[in-house]
């Protein structure tokens, strides 16, 4: 099995495979009778287990994560499952992207106890379906969490809220060319700097926020070998979260 780095995947993917120019569809059988499925909420799991048969025909070194909860799905170097984890989103190009990051209570844990999870490599990919159900990927990314992360309305971080519980980290729209007032994070720094925010600004985390920085400085220095400085969000905030348009007045 050869080992590949989430970087030579995206570029057998995209320069070989040509996965860009190709197209397929998700075919079911049950008995003497197969259709061809066009529900389109179905097609990102199916990418996902597509690209593990993917890595498996080409004789990639793989190990599946058996945590689905979190990040990655994939480890690329099974002996040392700290390096080289990658993460296979999908969303409907015609829509924003939909899909979780993760929890944010078990990713703001798993984070200090295990800071290089904040290296995972995101594959993203950007599907179409037509209405005869054939798929085609219109675009891929290869991101860092910070690179598809943003802030939100009131919050450090763009979450999923229930009954004012917060559930999930949501991705922002890293590739978008039209002006945004929520932009994506520029460094890792400053994404962990919204995380110890968020962890402040959540009920249910807010009574270990006094300690959530230090215990992830010292968690990211044990692994690393090195100090990481992390800026305060009211220090960065700035850089992403851009004012409010003012209405325009009445001409009456």
């Amino acid at each position: 099995m050869n080992k590949l780095t989430a970087k030579q995947i995206y570029t057998k993917l995209v320069e070989e495979d040509k996965i860009l120019e190709v197209s397929g569809q998700i075919r079911f059988y049950l008995g003497d009778v197969d259709i061809v499925v066009r529900q389109k909420d179905v097609v990102g799991n199916i990418i996902q287990e597509w690209l593990e048969g993917w890595l498996k025909k080409r004789g990639i070194a793989y190990a599946v994560n058996p945590n689905t909860q979190m990040p990655p799905d994939f480890f690329l170097d099974p002996k040392d499952k700290t390096k080289n984890l990658l993460e296979v989103k999908a969303f409907n190009r015609k829509a924003s992207p939909g899909f979780d990051i993760a929890d944010f209570r078990m990713y703001e844990e798993e984070i200090v106890s295990k800071p290089y999870m904040l290296d995972v490599d995101y594959l993203i990919f950007g599907y179409q379906m037509s209405e005869d159900g054939v798929v085609t990927v219109k675009d891929i990314w290869l991101k860092k969490v910070w690179e598809i992360t943003r802030p939100m309305d009131g919050w450090a971080l763009n979450l999923q809220k229930k009954k004012k519980v917060v559930h999930k980290i949501r991705p922002g729209v890293w590739y978008s060319k039209r002006p945004q007032r929520f932009l994506p994070f520029a460094s890792l720094p400053d994404f962990v700097s919204a995380v110890e925010e968020t962890v402040y600004q959540n009920v249910d985390t807010h009574d270990h926020a006094a300690d959530w920085r230090n215990r992830f400085i010292d968690g990211y220095k044990a692994f690393y070998g090195h100090e990481i400085v992390l800026p305060r969000w009211h220090e960065v905030k700035p850089l992403y979260v851009l004012p409010k348009k003012k209405g325009r007045k009445s001409s009456t």
